[in-house]
């Protein structure tokens, strides 16, 4: 099934995110918010061109492209929508339209760079600069109908993939190749590839293929893992070790359509699991199916972390739970959507409260060190009254046969 569709961000979803972002900033206090980061210009105006975006506390925002003005005036439906030649033409144009400057002007300052920040700064000598990165993450959060609705779609390509995994898997072919057959076959499909992540630390990349003993090896940059054979400079993800017959495989694929994302993680193996990898699958998809029962608005991140863990520890899991000792990550979901990983963070630490419209990647996963990983990941929305799951991955093992 082809994927590919004709997308465009309609006006009234651009309007409710306005409405959102500017109720905001002003119970903030903050005058205007200068975004310069693509996703969060794409999530404001409807167009990822070279531009820069201002959005006041009051009033229609102002889109000033440096590149690609054709495109952008066919993708945003905003109408102050003006071409620069220069970024130091922003100030006066904001005064023009707006009468003044803000007092106070909110930058996206957990991730533009601190150079471009003192550029940016220079600009803006008399306003007082502060943080809008939390104001506009907060926004992001809770997902409108048409957002699931898109990350309906990325799921339904998932699916696809998936079942294409379960036909495409041989023993003999390394990790990587594998990985190459995969994404191949879902850019067929649509899949951008490219995923997308806030955090400069984290490589945006589709998939982690971990089969035996690749997933018990620590050393994973973001989870308790690395594949064996992959490179220093590259040290997670995939790596040469061929699969093998009646060895647990880990497939963490990452999908992304139209600049929405899906994560979901399912056990694969050909021929027949040991029952100790079985087992621990088994649990893993326990743990997936009893905090998805927890969920409800309300709950915070804490108490659900804590279900989690109580739910490994009950099924004698506690040791090797996200992680072998020493090297146990902190979170066991984090939120999803227009970035891989961006918040809420199901976390021991985090006391926010789960809310209808949240979109959330749960991944469970259980690490045998030096022997093998087993876990889920499905996708899931919070609900009114609890929630339900986006993924259509059948949250099970894959048993797949192999010549």
């Amino acid at each position: 099934m082809d994927m590919v569709e004709k997308f465009k961000v309609p006006a009234s979803e651009i309007e409710r995110r306005r409405v959102r972002i500017q109720n905001e900033l002003q119970m903030s206090d903050i005058g205007g918010l200068f975004i310069v980061q693509r996703v969060d210009l794409f999530y404001f105006s409807g167009t990822a061109q070279n531009g820069f975006l201002y959005m006041p506390a009051e009033g229609e925002p102002l889109l000033c492209i440096r590149k690609y003005m054709p495109r952008a005036s066919q993708e945003t439906p905003l109408k102050n929508l003006v071409e620069i030649k220069s970024i130091k033409e922003i100030p006066r144009l904001i005064s023009d339209f707006y009468g003044r400057l803000p007092e106070v002007l909110g930058f996206e300052l957990d991730v533009v760079p601190v150079t471009d920040f003192k550029f940016y700064r220079s600009l803006f000598p008399e306003q007082k600069c502060v943080d809008g990165s939390p104001l506009i993450l907060r926004t992001r959060t809770i997902k409108s109908a048409w957002e699931i609705d898109r990350m309906e779609k990325t799921a339904d390509l998932s699916l696809e993939t998936f079942e294409y995994m379960k036909g495409a898997i041989q023993s003999g072919l390394s990790e990587i190749e594998f990985a190459g057959l995969i994404e191949t076959f879902s850019r067929k499909m649509g899949h951008g590839a490219g995923l997308r992540v806030r955090d400069y630390q984290t490589e945006g990349y589709p998939w982690h293929i971990l089969s035996g003993k690749s997933g018990g090896i620590v050393g994973l940059l973001d989870s308790p893992s690395s594949g064996e054979g992959t490179s220093a400079a590259f040290p997670c993800g995939a790596g040469r070790k061929p699969l093998a017959k009646n060895e647990p495989i880990m497939i963490d694929f990452g999908t992304v359509l139209n600049g929405y994302h899906l994560d979901e993680t399912r056990m694969f193996v050909m021929g027949s699991m040991p029952d100790r990898a079985l087992n621990a699958c088994l649990a893993a998809i326990d743990i997936h199916n009893g905090v998805l029962e927890k969920v409800r608005p309300g709950v915070t991140m804490a108490a659900l972390f804590q279900h989690a863990e109580d739910l490994a520890t009950s099924l004698g899991y506690a040791e090797t739970y996200l992680g072998p000792p020493g090297h146990k990550v902190t979170f066991v979901g984090h939120g999803i959507g227009l970035e891989l990983i961006e918040p809420p963070f199901i976390s021991k630490d985090r006391e926010e409260h789960l809310e209808p419209g949240m979109t959330i990647a749960l991944e469970p996963k259980i690490v045998f060190q030096d022997e093998f990983i087993a876990g889920i990941e499905s996708v899931f929305l919070v609900t009114e009254s609890g929630s339900r799951l986006i993924s259509k991955v059948p949250p099970e093992i894959f048993n797949c046969d192999s010549d």
